[in-house]
């Protein structure tokens, strides 16, 4: 009789923890290649105040804003114009232009079928060659989000890994169209805000866990998902 009680405690904590079915619902996803615009620089040179001329008085300086074409703005022509047109050229010369970033968008949108509201997900999208089942690669994911019991939430992310590190030449050689991976979407750990979580009962937080203290050292800026 205690053997049994003993089994039945530990059934119900190892429930839990892991999920043979997850209380949060994959209910699509995609991915595609794309192009991250390089992010602008808001650094300006700030220069000395522009000094007042007779051009800048109110009579001469609608005389020039009435005309069409051929206006020059009489104050690059000034020493202060000059100096702000030569500050910027440096700056311009010392600045290193950011680039854009080819990578990939991931995205899921799943459904919190739990009662509680979902703090934090893991999921991962998982790619198989179908010419070559050997070669699986997973992407995984973690997102901070606020999905209350019974709402929906696209989980986008951006990433400069694609889905197979290696294509084999029989993958290469298929007809446009034709599908080459086997794709699959998991939620490995899902995390309520109440403090409690459940993740997948063949997924462990410890395989992951200095790629995801890496990923979150720094600030988040306006994205729900980073990839680890």
């Amino acid at each position: 009789m205690r053997t049994l009680l003993y089994s039945l405690i530990l059934v119900i904590l190892l429930s839990t923890v892991c999920f043979s079915q997850a209380p949060v619902t994959v209910i699509s996803s995609g991915w595609e290649h794309t192009r991250r615009p390089a992010k602008k620089s808001d650094d300006q040179p700030v220069g000395p105040a522009r000094a007042m001329t007779d051009d800048n008085k109110l009579f001469r300086r609608t005389a020039r804003e009435a005309q069409t074409t051929g206006v020059i703005d009489p104050n690059q022509n000034t020493v202060d114009g000059r100096s702000a047109a030569l500050d910027k050229a440096v700056n311009e010369s010392r600045s290193r232009k950011a680039e854009d970033v080819d990578g990939y968008a991931y995205h899921t949108t799943v459904k919190n079928d739990s009662p509680k509201t979902v703090t934090v997900i893991y999921w991962e999208y998982r790619f198989k060659e179908i010419a070559n089942p050997a070669n699986e690669v997973r992407r995984q994911f973690l997102c901070a989000v606020n999905i209350k019991a019974g709402d929906k939430r696209e989980l986008p992310v951006f990433s400069t890994l694609g889905p197979s590190d290696v294509i084999g030449a029989e993958s290469l050689g298929s007809s446009t169209g034709e599908k080459i991976f086997d794709e699959k979407v998991l939620v490995n750990r899902i995390e309520f805000s109440d403090g409690s979580l459940v993740q997948r009962g063949n997924w462990k937080y410890e395989d992951v866990q200095k790629a995801v203290e890496r990923v979150t050292s720094t600030k988040w800026g306006t994205e729900i998902c980073r990839g680890f």
